[in-house]
């Protein structure tokens, strides 16, 4: 194994999840290798760098707070290009995928609210000229995207969670810190607490609640799948009865090699309702799992379809409790890329 496998498998396999609730995290992970406190961080600063990791950050419950909903649109192949540069610059999108289907680009907004998601949907067909399916989440049974770097798809089966105790209005501030990713520094609870007018014990205090009643489902090392050899992914939709969905989506959430599986609204021509998404190294990999947990969940009977993405437009944090920027996607976006969107 190379120096650079050997320091992304180090920093950022074991630490995805269990991130250190201390003072000096940082020097505690050092402990636990062959390495400085110093080493380490200049090791997550390249990992940063290079794009192999996103931030070390948490990943919250659906229903901890603010607002989201995936969308999608149909867009004429030959406008596809200057769409998404509109949909991308929206500083509330953080991920936008093109996908093998009529409805070929797939995009997730969020918000500190539903009115600010709703009208940040409303600004961006303004400026594209197209309608999107929006799709807000009903149940969330399993959103986990920790990888292990050792396999060829992301095999770590999950538990039932607890149902999430919402984010108080108090330590939305906190929550938002938390979204941008904990700062490389020896001491990054004090400098968080230095900038919230609290003590740093208040800090690891409220993180590690939120850990235990099901806020977040993770603090950790979030990662970049694409940089690491995870480029291959399919998102599955499934049409279930409504009394079916439950049971169905959280025998999905048990199978190794699911990363997220969530109900859904339905949407005008758009009947599915349950979603499970795989992420591998290859694409018989992804088919591989996909085939397994239909086989294990018994959902052959039911019509679905396989979305396999086959382009990354963006992928950044959500913005959930924090206001987005005084920004819209017409404005944002460069006179060129406005005038190939009007045709």
């Amino acid at each position: 194994m190379s120096p650079d496998a050997d320091l992304r498998l180090a920093l950022l396999n074991p630490w995805q999840r269990g991130f250190p609730l201390v003072r000096e995290p940082f020097a505690h992970i050092a402990g636990t290798l062959d390495m400085s406190a110093d080493e380490v961080l200049a090791g997550y600063a390249r990992l940063q760098s290079d794009g192999a990791l996103s931030r070390i950050g948490g990943v919250f419950a659906g229903d901890a707070g603010g607002a989201a909903l995936l969308a999608a649109m149909a867009v004429p192949p030959e406008r596809l290009d200057a769409v998404a540069a509109v949909i991308s610059s929206h500083p509330g999108v953080n991920h936008n995928y093109q996908r093998e289907h009529a409805n070929n680009l797939w995009f997730v907004m969020t918000g500190h609210d539903d009115t600010a998601v709703r009208s940040a949907m409303q600004s961006l067909e303004e400026a594209t000229g197209l309608s999107a399916l929006q799709l807000r989440m009903q149940r969330a049974y399993r959103i986990d995207l920790g990888f292990d770097l050792r396999s060829s798809t992301a095999p770590r089966p999950m538990t039932a969670t607890p149902e999430a105790a919402p984010v108080a209005e108090a330590d939305r501030p906190l929550a938002a810190l938390l979204e941008d990713g904990l700062p490389l520094t020896p001491h990054p609870f004090d400098d968080w607490a230095h900038a919230l007018g609290r003590t740093p014990e208040s800090v690891l205090h409220t993180l590690q609640q939120w850990l235990d009643q099901g806020t977040l489902r993770r603090i950790g090392a979030i990662v970049r799948h694409h940089e690491l050899g995870f480029d291959a992914n399919a998102m599955t939709v499934f049409n279930i009865p409504d009394a079916q969905v439950d049971a169905c989506g959280e025998a999905l959430a048990r199978e190794t090699g699911v990363t997220l599986a969530y109900q859904r609204e339905r949407g005008e021509g758009w009947p599915y309702n349950l979603y499970c998404m795989v992420h591998g190294r290859d694409r018989a990999a992804v088919l591989d799992v996909i085939a397994r947990a239909i086989a294990h969940c018994g959902l052959a009977q039911y019509p679905h379809e396989v979305l396999f993405s086959c382009r990354r437009f963006k992928q950044t944090g959500p913005r959930r409790f924090r206001a987005l920027p005084e920004a819209t996607a017409a404005s944002a976006a460069t006179p060129e890329v406005l005038d190939a969107v009007a045709g």
